[in-house]
């Protein structure tokens, strides 16, 4: 079993733990309780555990905070939040909804790339890789980060829910004015953590094509999102066109 006095190389999600607490953009989000009082150190020694075990996690360690990684708190203009990660290996690296693996673009993100074509009057991006929005200031956080290859949802219930409900605080409580973007039952059971009067709160169903209300389609809460932050005097997120860039 993994522990402590392992060497970080033997532990690679204490590993992907450990570089996110040296960066230094990264500050405000490892401030969180989270971070501090232990939990996150928990259910990395569990996933590492794990992985000595034979496991094999979606994604890959050194991606697991990566929303956290790319879109630093004090940058956040927008968050998409995602229920776990795609469950098939090379797919996820992540970023909720976003997908870098080599088969067919799962059907949740194309009707998200079909939403966003039609509302921003733009062909439907080449890509499902959401990097471009991530560098945008658009937190894309699934409330659970990991996930077992080939088992959507095993990591539900490992405590990643903590961090979700605290990110989403957080940003309402230090950032001065974000769009939450939240589609699905998941997502919206935390709209009570938003400080409605500072943000802009947009709720939709899920973009699934399995979810029988229709109630994405048609939503347009990317053209919704921009129009309340330049209202308040902030740049719009550049949602087609920083999906048209090669990721960096």
């Amino acid at each position: 079993m993994s522990g402590p006095s392992e060497p970080l190389s033997e532990r690679p999600v204490a590993t992907a733990l450990a570089r996110l607490r040296e960066d230094a953009g990264a500050e405000g989000w490892c401030s969180l309780p989270f971070f501090k009082a232990g939990e996150a150190d928990r259910i990395a020694a569990a996933l590492d555990a794990a992985v000595a075990s034979g496991a094999d996690l979606a994604p890959r360690p050194d991606h697991i905070f990566r929303a956290l990684s790319l879109t630093p708190l004090d940058t956040v203009r927008a968050v998409i939040l995602g229920q776990d990660p795609y469950p098939r290996r090379g797919d996820a690296h992540g970023l909720a909804f976003s997908f870098v693996g080599a088969r067919a673009m799962p059907p949740s993100l194309r009707v998200v790339l079909a939403e966003l074509a039609a509302d921003q009057g733009c062909p439907v991006p080449p890509t499902g890789d959401l990097t471009g929005w991530a560098r945008e200031g658009v937190l894309l956080l699934n409330t659970a980060l990991t996930t077992l290859v080939g088992a959507p949802g095993a990591h539900l219930k490992l405590g990643w829910a903590a961090l979700a409900d605290e990110v989403v605080a957080a940003v309402s409580a230090r950032r001065p004015a974000v769009a939450f973007l939240l589609w699905g039952a998941s997502a919206r059971s935390r709209a009570a953590l938003i400080d409605a009067d500072r943000h802009l709160v947009i709720e939709s169903g899920h973009p699934s094509p399995l979810n029988r209300a229709r109630d994405f389609p048609g939503s347009r809460p990317f053209s919704r999102a921009n129009a309340w932050l330049v209202g308040r005097g902030m740049e719009p997120v550049h949602w087609a066109s920083s999906l048209a860039k090669e990721p960096r």
